[in-house]
């Protein structure tokens, strides 16, 4: 999401605990009745985020991180939210600004972390003793990426990720940055790295459909806020790019945010993070409703069984439950 529209207010300085509930339900389609209950509520369970982004549900707790403030979180039911891993994204004792933390977090099929990490600029695995990073991909053709924002796996082991400016200091204009284009990538489990065909200004959010035969790519521009959607060819490459859903008519309305991060549940309904909150889009692209929040929504996960959304919200993380359910991130 463009950073102008992040932290609407001044960001809290301690990460705590929280009750109580966010926002409302807009039904939009009676679709959305079989998806959402009439009674359901967004639980808010942590406050004080700095800028809460890439949910992942590990080992009965979420992980989530705190882009600015380089630290991922872990909240659990019994022991509520404590700090797991800090610096998360830049390592470097030498202070900057920005953004420079871990943004897009998920599992491999090892059930290892893996992490777009701003500050370093790559994608990397935390290694099972818990300390030990290793560097996924941080470079195409020798040139660094810019700032790996948003990721996901294959069921044969192929990670996409999305490479906006985001976690360079002056974005675009940052003299750091080597790359001319703001791609979208595919590293093989062997280690080989292979940029898409996929052209957008600022991709950010990524998912696969559930037979994983599509990618999905929002797009966090406000002159062309959308949903991308690609069919995947045998090579893991994409192709036939077209618009799946515009957001621009809520752009319009002045709803805080833009397309940011996405999950599928199992009945191809893409739960989105994008002007207004969550929005929930049928299979052939129709918006069922959102999930509205009221503030910048960056992304969100599926949790517990399955059934449960969790989503982040600014400065706060938040749980729904749901009448479906969506894969969680490690399985295949």
């Amino acid at each position: 999401m463009l950073r102008d529209l992040h932290n609407d207010t001044n960001p809290p300085t301690t990460v705590h605990n929280a009750g109580g509930t966010l926002g409302t339900i807009q039904r939009l389609d009676p679709a959305l009745d079989g998806l959402l209950a009439a009674d359901a509520k967004l639980e808010i369970l942590v406050d004080g985020v700095d800028w809460a982004e890439g949910p992942v549900w590990r080992k009965g707790g979420l992980l989530f991180s705190d882009v600015k403030q380089n630290t991922i979180y872990r909240w659990t039911a019994a022991d509520g939210v404590r700090p797991w891993l800090k610096p998360s994204g830049y390592l470097s004792p030498r202070p900057r600004g920005g953004e420079p933390g871990s943004n897009g977090l998920t599992l491999d099929h090892e059930g290892r972390l893996v992490m777009c990490q701003h500050g370093e600029r790559r994608v990397a695995r935390l290694e099972g003793d818990g300390a030990t990073q290793t560097a996924l991909a941080d470079r195409f053709q020798g040139k660094r990426f810019n700032s790996p924002n948003d990721l996901c796996f294959d069921a044969k082991g192929d990670l996409y990720f999305t490479d906006p400016p985001y976690g360079l200091e002056k974005n675009n204009a940052d003299p750091k940055k080597e790359m001319e284009f703001n791609g979208v990538y595919l590293v093989r489990p062997d280690g080989g790295v292979m940029r898409t065909k996929v052209d957008l200004t600022f991709p950010n959010g990524i998912a696969l459909s559930p037979d994983e035969k599509s990618l999905y790519v929002a797009v966090s521009d406000p002159r062309k806020p959308v949903v991308m959607r690609y069919e995947v060819q045998a090579d893991g490459d994409v192709a036939n790019g077209r618009v799946f859903f515009d957001a621009s008519a809520l752009v319009a309305q002045k709803l805080k945010g833009l397309p940011d991060g996405m999950k599928f549940d199992v009945k191809g309904n893409l739960w989105l993070g994008g002007p207004g909150g969550i929005l929930i889009i049928s299979p052939k692209g129709k918006h069922l409703g959102t999930i509205a929040t009221e503030v910048p929504t960056a992304n969100c996960a599926w949790g517990d069984d399955g059934s449960t959304l969790y989503v982040t919200a600014n400065h706060n993380v938040c749980r729904i439950k749901t009448l479906t359910k969506g894969k969680l991130a490690g399985v295949r």
